[in-house]
């Protein structure tokens, strides 16, 4: 029989005396009410908690989510416009030009992101073809990754049922839903970083015997951030650690970490692509007028450009926005949501035991919980600061979601399990009764939606009925659902039917089985409606994608070449920056000539003397508009007036979607069939 420890009764003692069977209670030894110290007494031969099988019917539920949520929605929509296609080309261009270095973007060097994420798109577009389902399905297993890690650092430090929550948590949040329908890095570098806190948190672990595994499993996850989205990890990770361990108290076990064989693996790793991005990009000479350095390369572009020069605010081009601070702060409820509204009870919580997290006389070492949850909010509150302080889009504090997510699930868990919930009352009052009420809101709303729009015939093409307002500009994530209006809400009468009966009906189920004392029940039935909005929400973008999309573009080009209406050597060209038809280039195969478009991410890559010619100005179109091969040009909303005022009666309408149109300059040739049948 082992000897006997003292260890706290709390959220923040692990996962819980009722869960632990390795340890039987002794009589108190403290009369101190808020230590709350037992004595345990360890009992030997009988396996720990971690030692034993994982639930399969939580896992089971884990995965019924997953596939529902995220791998239904793999094939549709295509590739969007913009970001997404963009990316999507730099992992096509990979296997057709067999460069993994050097990154291209419409034949032009893309110089300002890691490779990391393109080489696994890369891959899974030579296994499943270039589809969108190929690029998609690495952001779904990096979902599922989290959750698995969510599970796995619940159950370890607050129990099996904070281990579930935190799962499902991660799997029904808004945020990591709606982040995840483009091809962005953020989720992989989230995974990356929580593997590595969490690797070092185990390697920190004093009764780890054998630390040597974690620690480079956590040096190889961070060189593996690296290579997803810059030399930021290094600032998330080795930042947290190093706040962690000064404000922990224990600054000697950072040689657990194994700093110098670990930062050599973390070299061999790291530095092999920036040496070879840098010898085969040099610096060349820039024509003045760019806003450039006379002479720069990948160094300057990718170590100075895109992450100093971008954290201050002085990245060139200056194509990016900062969120405005009110919004900044409160936008990361919606992320977390519906979670975020259980944020408070955690919030009290953590508090009330704030003292577990100060060692005393009597318990010289801190539990996993106790330094998951410092840890946690020491990463989580560096990034919030970081970005708040730097220019930031909606989704760069993605790495936040999974540590926050699992605070609240080990907070609510623990709630649950000791039936505090008449100590929580107030909190938890709050939290359903402000999902209840918004949800009813929603539900009262999209049912308005629905009578108004009753009589309207459904148009597939919404975009061609919105109000386009504009409203931040487009740059925002929801942006587009301002511009909504009576005809444009017919076309969404099926997810708006299914939001809102999941709105009507889940929120105060779940808070009645919460007054009913059925708590878990209660917290799955807030995940099973935030599951079915998530699905509404899909068939929701999948109704606005002729609009976020020009897959459609690429098809009737594809078919009138097919048709023989135009000819081979056709020149396909786009009005403006080649994010407003980027996925033209992907689903075309081939690249495609860019009218006023040197700007953005195609700006410095044109700069290079190996620069394919596809860079004009509209004075250039406008003088071989009707001359020499036949011209397709694309042309997006933004630009339609511009196009009108240069080329006026000299085009010919051949599309129109969503107010996006393609054009040319003569009419088409006829069919193929056509001149066989005359001939005959």
């Amino acid at each position: 029989m082992a000897h006997d420890i003292l260890y706290p009764v709390s959220w923040l003692s692990g996962p819980g005396i009722d869960t632990l069977p390795h340890y039987r209670a002794l009589p108190t030894v403290s009369n101190d009410r808020r230590a709350a110290l037992l004595t345990l007494e360890r009992v030997d031969r009988i396996p720990t908690l971690h030692q034993r099988r994982w639930n399969l019917p939580n896992l089971s539920i884990l995965f019924a989510l997953w596939l529902a949520v995220f791998v239904a929605a793999l094939g549709t929509p295509a590739l969007l416009d913009d970001a997404d296609a963009t990316h999507a080309q730099a992992a096509q261009a990979m296997l057709r030009t067999g460069d993994w270095v050097t990154l291209h973007v419409n034949g032009v060097r893309y110089l300002e992101k890691a490779p990391l994420p393109y080489w696994i798109a890369a891959l899974s577009l030579r296994v499943f073809g270039e589809n969108s389902f190929a690029i998609h399905l690495p952001l779904a297993l990096t979902v599922l990754g989290l959750a698995l890690l969510g599970y796995v650092w619940g159950r370890r430090a607050f129990g099996e049922r904070a281990a579930l929550y935190a799962g499902i948590f991660t799997l029904t949040a808004a945020g990591v839903f709606l982040f995840t329908r483009i091809f962005i890095p953020d989720a992989l570098l989230s995974l990356l970083l929580a593997i590595g806190l969490y690797a070092a948190l185990r390697a920190l672990d004093t009764e780890n015997r054998r630390p040597d595994p974690y620690a480079y499993i956590m040096w190889a996850a961070l060189a593996c951030a690296v290579l997803t989205k810059g030399l930021v990890a290094i600032v998330f990770l080795v930042g947290a650690l190093a706040v962690y361990l000064l404000v922990a108290g224990d600054r000697r076990s950072w040689r657990r970490l194994r700093p110098l064989s670990g930062l050599l693996l973390f070299i061999a790793i790291a530095t092999p692509w920036h040496i070879l991005a840098a010898l085969r990009n040099p610096a060349v000479s820039i024509p003045a007028g760019f806003g450039f350095p006379a002479h720069a390369g990948w160094t300057w572009f990718y170590l100075y450009n895109e992450h100093v020069a971008r954290f201050l605010g002085h990245r060139i081009p200056h194509d990016y926005n900062k969120l405005p601070g009110s919004l900044y702060w409160s936008l990361h409820i919606v992320w977390l949501f519906p979670w975020s509204l259980f944020a408070p009870a955690a919030i009290v919580l953590g508090w009330r035991e704030r003292h577990h997290l100060r060692l005393n006389k009597l318990c010289t070492t801190r539990s996993f919980a106790q330094r998951s949850v410092l840890l946690l909010g020491i990463f989580s509150a560096l990034i919030l600061v970081f970005f708040a302080i730097s220019t930031n889009q909606e989704y760069y504090t993605f790495p936040i979601y999974l540590p926050l997510l699992l605070l609240i699930a080990g907070a609510l868990a623990h709630i649950e399990r000791q039936h505090l919930e008449e100590t929580f009352s107030r909190t938890l009052t709050f939290a359903h009764a402000a999902f209840t009420v918004l949800g009813l809101a929603i539900a009262c709303a999209l049912a308005y939606g629905l009578w108004t729009s009753r009589h309207l015939p459904f148009v597939p093409d919404i975009g061609a009925l919105l109000a386009h307002r504009d409203v931040g500009g487009y740059t925002l994530s929801m942006s587009h659902f301002f511009d909504l209006t009576g005809p444009s809400f017919a076309a969404l009468r099926l997810p708006a039917t299914i939001a809102a009966l999941a709105f009507a009906i889940g929120p105060l189920t779940a808070w009645v089985l919460r007054r009913r004392g059925r708590a878990m029940a209660s917290t799955l039935s807030i995940a099973f409606t935030s599951a079915v909005f998530l699905i509404a929400a899909h068939i929701a973008l999948v109704r606005f994608a002729p609009m976020l999309s020009s897959h459609n573009f690429a098809e009737t080009i594809q078919h009138l070449e097919q048709a023989g209406e135009v000819a081979p050597d056709t020149q396909v060209m786009i009005f403006g920056d080649q994010a407003f038809g980027s996925s033209i280039p992907f689903y075309l195969g081939h690249r495609v000539d860019l009218v006023d478009g040197r700007s953005t991410s195609m700006l410095f890559g044109s700069l290079f003397p190996d620069a394919p010619p596809i860079f004009f100005t509209s004075a250039d179109l406008l003088a071989q508009w009707g001359r020499g091969p036949r011209k397709l040009l694309f042309v997006p909303l933004e630009q339609r007036d511009a196009v009108d005022r240069l080329l006026g009666s000299r085009q010919i309408l051949l599309e129109e979607t969503s107010g996006k149109a393609l054009v040319t300059d003569r009419p088409l040739n006829k069919p193929m069939q056509q001149i066989a049948l005359g001939a005959r």
